[in-house]
């Protein structure tokens, strides 16, 4: 029995006209200048002004058949992201001024998105495997991310303005209504095939994140009462399946930047539905209340995170923080507030649109939110060390509170992870909260990025992770390819790797990373037994990837981070084992926005320690200027 079995998916539709948390625009003690907060509202005004009266950004079809023809997808999604804060923009305008011609700009706005053939993202659409198609099958609409993103944008939109657009556009919510309802509510309700459903127990961000937008288009949109409450029924029981997959601990082995499109997702559409029905659903079950912690347990410092999986060492700061306040104020987690109170800064936007017109208006007149902006920041938690045993992620700092001096994260766990890379038993060492010995992160996303050759992605590979390669060999891919014997004492956590590579001759390849507090210092050793071979064989390496200027000499190399002072020194003993760099060129934005134009990596070649050894790996903080 699930969380939702004993409740009645009815009572959601009980508010009828009034299911969206937010008041619609002609509710002046909301929408009127003087009570919302100003920076945000002239921050959106200048831009949403700066573009007033220009021609609206479409996507074309050849951008849409780029994914199929070279794997370029960027192209067209970030035509239709543009277009969608523009959107959004233009509705917070006419909320707030009830200006015809903001008015009509939404107008303009909603006709043309419902004119797109798709509002599918192409990277997902199927129409090339069932009809040899490089463009839209129209009789055939694919329920995806970006299907489900428009949909809950139109409802939103529809809840703001619904009485503007009928005094001044008559008809067009009718339109919302048809287009939601052929590209989504239908496909989902007839097509109980889609792979993000989770009926098979594999429930990602993709589940909470699509059903909770149906969840907001039906209830919005969906006029038939018997209709509506079967497909909140459908949305709740794919909530359910999204939170039943979740392990208790809170962990989420997507990483830090899928928390916002997942967890935060589930959170919201609780929200919702916890309004709709007067609170008679939506409440928090415990592996979800569990996951507010993860973002600030995830902290590095500054705007750092630990960003195992498909992530950003230093993710945009624009994120929904409102948001993880929020659930944070349900379930009384009071560092996850403070976490999220501490992103505010005086003066700057407390909100905005990228993240959809539901979280830009949830943010505009949370008044709580509003509160905390008036009161200004505070400081993020940083708790003095994690464990999540459900994904093997360890996390210590020399104390609770403080980034300075060095932070010490390991990722366990296997190789078949939610936008896995490979990376069992990689280390990340951050100097003052910024990242020095570091994870990579993702480039931009393209066809190649979710197919069979996403491993050929240099960034995915176990040999740009800080693990080591033995006698030549990677990581495998799957979840047989696991670290084993996994335990943690206070500042410390040991495991052995040999199971995550595809060899038979490993006997086993301890690793041992510790956080000396009473030093300061990080060391990790590896231990390692080989089967003995003939002959040289392919070399042995540990590989530890740094940001910042790097210089090696005999038994050390010293690293120079960024936008820090002083720097970071790497000892180890057998102090003659040599050392070589590899520079690894950037110029994918994803990667150089965080890193700069290059990474280095650090080679110790053990090789000739022979198929028994020990290395034994110190970090410490250098003089700083």
């Amino acid at each position: 029995m699930g969380w939702t079995d004993a409740l009645d998916p009815t009572a959601a539709t009980a508010a009828a006209g009034g299911v969206l948390p937010v008041p619609p625009a002609g509710d002046r003690r909301v929408w009127a200048l003087d009570r919302l907060h100003g920076p945000t509202v002239r921050d959106l005004s200048r831009r949403a002004e700066a573009e007033f009266g220009t021609p609206w950004a479409v996507p074309l079809a050849h951008q849409y058949a780029r994914v199929f023809r070279d794997g370029d997808r960027d192209e067209y999604e970030q035509v239709v992201f543009a277009f969608y804060r523009r959107l959004s923009r233009a509705a917070v305008m006419a909320a707030v001024t009830l200006d015809p011609r903001w008015i009509d700009e939404v107008g303009d706005g909603v006709t043309l998105l419902c004119e797109l053939s798709s509002w599918c993202w192409p990277a997902h659409d199927d129409t090339r495997r069932k009809y040899g198609s490089v463009v839209p099958t129209v009789t055939d609409p694919y329920l995806d991310l970006g299907a489900g993103e428009v949909a809950a944008q139109l409802a939103w939109l529809d809840h703001l303005l619904g009485e503007q657009l009928d005094e001044r556009i008559p008809g067009l919510r009718g339109r919302i209504r048809y287009e939601v309802d052929r590209r989504v509510l239908t496909p989902f309700v007839e097509r109980r095939d889609w792979h993000w459903l989770g009926l098979d127990g594999n429930a990602h961000n993709w589940c909470s994140w699509i059903h909770g937008n149906v969840l907001v288009a039906a209830l919005q949109l969906e006029e038939d009462a018997e209709r509506r409450d079967r497909i909140v029924d459908l949305a709740i029981g794919g909530l359910d399946r999204y939170v039943a997959a979740l392990p208790p601990d809170g962990a989420i082995d997507e990483g830090y930047t899928y928390w916002w499109f997942g967890a935060c997702r589930a959170l919201e559409a609780l929200d919702v539905l916890a309004h709709a029905s007067g609170g008679k659903l939506g409440g928090v079950p415990e592996a979800l209340r569990q996951t507010i912690a993860f973002p600030h347990r995830m902290h590095l410092g500054g705007g750092w995170y630990v960003n195992h999986a498909d992530g950003w060492a230093r993710p945009p700061d624009n994120q929904p923080w409102h948001a993880l306040h929020r659930a944070a104020r349900r379930t009384g987690d009071q560092a996850a507030q403070a976490h999220a109170a501490a992103q505010l800064s005086a003066e700057a936007p407390i909100v905005e649109e990228s993240h959809g017109l539901g979280q830009l208006l949830r943010g505009l007149t949370d008044r709580a939110w509003l509160a905390v902006a008036g009161a200004g920041g505070g400081s993020s938690p940083l708790p003095r060390e994690v464990w999540l045993a459900s994904t093997q992620v360890f996390v210590a700092r020399g104390e609770q509170g403080s980034a300075a001096g060095l932070t010490l994260a390991v990722k366990g766990g296997h190789n078949d992870e939610h936008h896995n890379h490979n990376d069992v038993g990689s280390v990340i060492v951050a100097m003052d909260g910024v990242p020095v010995l570091v994870d990579a992160g993702r480039p931009t996303y393209t066809a190649q990025t979710f197919g069979p050759d996403r491993y050929r992605i240099w960034t995915m590979q176990s040999a740009w992770h800080n693990v080591p390669r033995i006698r030549g060999t990677e990581q495998g891919v799957g979840r047989a390819f696991a670290a084993h014997e996994v335990s943690t004492v206070d500042g410390s956590v040991s495991l052995d790797l040999a199971a995550a590579y595809p060899r038979d001759d490993i006997r086993s390849w301890r690793r041992e990373a510790t956080l000396h507090r009473d030093t300061g210092r990080v060391t990790v050793t590896d231990r390692w037994e080989l089967d003995p071979i003939d002959g040289e064989g392919e070399p042995t390496r540990l590989h530890w990837l740094a940001a910042g200027h790097v210089e090696v000499g005999d038994g050390q190399a010293t690293i120079t981070p960024m936008g820090t002072p002083g720097m970071v020194k790497l000892e180890w003993q057998p102090a003659d084992v040599p050392a070589t760099l590899t520079v690894r060129e950037l110029d994918d934005p994803m990667l150089t926005d965080v890193w700069g134009k290059r990474l280095t990596r650090i080679e110790l070649d053990v090789t000739a320690m022979g198929p028994v050894g020990t290395l034994a790996m110190t970090v410490s903080v250098g003089e700083r200027s």
